[in-house]
Formats: structure tokens, C-alpha cells, sequence
């Protein structure tokens, strides 16, 4: 699901003549800049029963360039990290 399917999908599921679509697309934008915004700032974000969004580091290490073989410095760096929720896991697993 993309973004603006959410989105669709929220217009579809609460239709009220009061909201319209670019409401719809100002919350859900809203949502994914604080929990980018949380991120930034090294906070854990939990979703009780989906899931909980962080960050982690990876040390600086040794790669390898794949088309010449040839070894590379690769920095270290943060990246988001996202741990599923028991609930949202035992939805998936139902089937």
C-alpha cells in the first residue's frame, strides 16, 4: 500500500462532508514527519500492537565495490529499524 492509497482508503473508511481529501493527506503527513522527526532525534517510536519504530548504528567496516572487487571504506551510519508488534504478528500469522 502506498501512501495515497492510505490516504484513499481513510476517505473511504470516514466519510464526513466536513473532511476532504487533503485533510486526510495533511494527518497521515503529520504522523510520518513526527515519527521521522522522533527518529532524527534518536527517539524510539512504539505503536502499541503494530509495532515499534528506532534507530541503529552501524560501525564503520570494510565492503567491497561488486563490480570491481575492490575494497571500500564504508562510514558508519545510523538507519531505522522497525520491530513488528505481537499483535500485528499474530494477524499476519492467522492464515
Amino acid at each position: 500500500m502506498t501512501k495515497s492509497e492510505l490516504i484513499q482508503r481513510l476517505a473511504e473508511m470516514y466519510p464526513d462532508p466536513r473532511l476532504y481529501h487533503r485533510d486526510f493527506e495533511r494527518v497521515v503527513n503529520k504522523v510520518f514527519d513526527e515519527i521521522s522527526a522522533a527518529l532524527a532525534r534518536g527517539d524510539r517510536v512504539e505503536l502499541r500492537g503494530f509495532g515499534a519504530f528506532s534507530v541503529r548504528a552501524r560501525g564503520e567496516r570494510v565492503g567491497r565495490n561488486p563490480r570491481t572487487g575492490e575494497s571500500v571504506n564504508v562510514a558508519k551510519k545510523h538507519l531505522p529499524f522497525f520491530k513488528t508488534g505481537k499483535e500485528l504478528r499474530e494477524r499476519i500469522n492467522q492464515g
